[in-house]
């Protein structure tokens, strides 16, 4: 047996070792390594030199793991957690003079409601610390977390495993949200009225957007769509210039709202509630710069929290 070069081995290879593992891709770990494709290649060639093994082969299906990337997995991954357990447990964070960057995902549903009072609250608490929305498919979400390429997500995250802590901060529900002025926005709306109205349809990627159109579905509520939109952000203005109506989530709806240019009309039948949570991976739950962030958000859009507020 050949004798291994433990010498060459340092933290950020055991990061390019779990991140090709996790996305079977050299040109994915390097986006989520913030890395050049080349780099996280180098890195693979270094590793295969102190395992003395392929470790990934290069398949159809991407880089497969060898039998002995298979065996390696398991403690490299509890090493790195205990690595990451001690840093953060020895580091502290003041917000008050901290110059940390924080990376979240969220909707663009999402950073519309938790930004603008969130900011407020950073200019005046944590004026160094800046915030960077990662835009990162729902199905990367947990293995982002787990890698550090982001701090939180924030929103309705189905799927998630028991490796990530979630808190609840509300629950959402739609409602159809019509100009204030709309013939049918004084009367309680039935099933009847939902069909006769016209619709803006928007697409925004939302997870809970999507959600609800499947528990249309299953209702078998027809709607009549003139306008179908890739994003939220035009649509109320639309609706407060037309008779067309939109479903859309109540903290968003009443966002809009704010100056009673709208009615916001309840369904005429029940749909499952909107969890909105926080999540943090376990790796990175003792991380103090994320526990506070973590605290300062719950606070603000917990169910009793003041940016909750109309």
């Amino acid at each position: 047996m050949q004798k291994m070069n433990t010498g060459t081995v340092d933290l950020n290879l055991m990061r390019v070792f779990l991140a090709i593992w996790e996305t079977r891709s050299l040109t994915i770990a390097a986006d989520r390594l913030a890395l050049s494709q080349p780099a996280v290649s180098h890195g693979l060639r270094r590793l295969r030199d102190v395992f003395q093994d392929p470790l990934f082969v290069r398949t159809a299906d991407g880089m497969q793991p060898t039998a002995a990337a298979i065996r390696l997995h398991g403690p490299i991954d509890r090493a790195l957690d205990m690595i990451y357990g001690a840093m953060q447990r020895h580091a502290g964070f003041d917000a008050a003079t901290s110059v940390r960057r924080f990376r979240i995902s969220m909707s663009d549903m999402s950073a519309f409601f938790f930004l603008p009072p969130l900011l407020s609250a950073l200019q005046e608490n944590a004026p160094g610390v800046a915030i960077e929305v990662v835009p990162i498919p729902l199905a990367n979400v947990e293995a982002g977390m787990r890698s550090g390429e982001i701090d939180l997500a924030l929103g309705y995250v189905p799927g998630l495993s028991g490796d990530c802590q979630s808190q609840t901060l509300f629950h959402d529900e739609y409602v159809c949200m019509v100009r204030s002025g709309h013939p049918d926005g004084r009367r309680a709306l039935t099933r009847e009225a939902l069909g006769r109205l016209r619709y803006v349809v928007t697409d925004s990627g939302a997870t809970g957007h999507g959600l609800t159109e499947k528990w249309l579905g299953q209702l078998d509520i027809q709607r009549n769509v003139v306008l179908k939109l890739p994003h939220f952000i035009a649509a109320p203005e639309i609706v407060r210039s037309t008779d067309l109506a939109l479903m859309f989530p109540r903290s968003i709806a009443e966002r809009f709202n704010r100056g009673r240019a709208y009615r916001l009309l309840a369904l005429p039948f029940d749909l499952p509630p909107i969890e909105v949570k926080l999540h943090v991976h376990q790796r990175f739950a003792a991380d103090a710069g994320i526990a506070w962030l973590r605290t300062t958000i719950a606070e603000m859009f917990g169910a009793t929290g003041t940016a909750n507020a109309t």
